[in-house]
């Protein structure tokens, strides 16, 4: 059964840090890209950060660009976003989601959703003082 499970979410203040985690199972072939979407109350979803399973190349949103770190441990099937200066507007449910065909880590995270793309559960991440 093929799964993706977040975990790392939770309340922080403005400024402050969390890292999430992505633990990806299942998969009898090889997935190309891995990547975290979000999508916050009445907005759409959106690509944040995408990492290509190959060559480790990463895309990042604008918005997120400097503060948000995307890394991969190959051993351990698991994908990692560092988020740091954290923002009230990057509050949102947070998402991991893989390719088995990406073309491009940009391609990947500007669609946000694809046909055959594995979701995980999501986790919340609400920066509020």
């Amino acid at each position: 059964q093929v799964q993706l499970v977040e975990s790392g979410g939770g309340l922080v203040q403005p400024g402050g840090s969390l890292r999430l985690s992505c633990a990806a199972s299942g998969f009898n072939k090889d997935y190309s890209g891995i990547g975290w979407f979000r999508q916050a109350p009445g907005k759409d979803r959106e690509g944040v950060s995408c990492i290509s399973s190959n060559d480790g190349s990463t895309y990042y949103q604008e918005s997120v660009k400097g503060r948000f770190t995307i890394s991969r441990d190959n051993a351990k099937n698991t994908v990692y976003l560092q988020m740091n200066t954290l923002k009230p507007e990057d509050t949102a449910v947070y998402y991991c989601a893989a390719d088995l065909n990406m073309v491009t880590v940009q391609d990947m995270c500007v669609m946000a959703y694809k046909l055959g793309r594995t979701w995980g559960q999501g986790t919340q991440v609400t920066v509020s003082s």
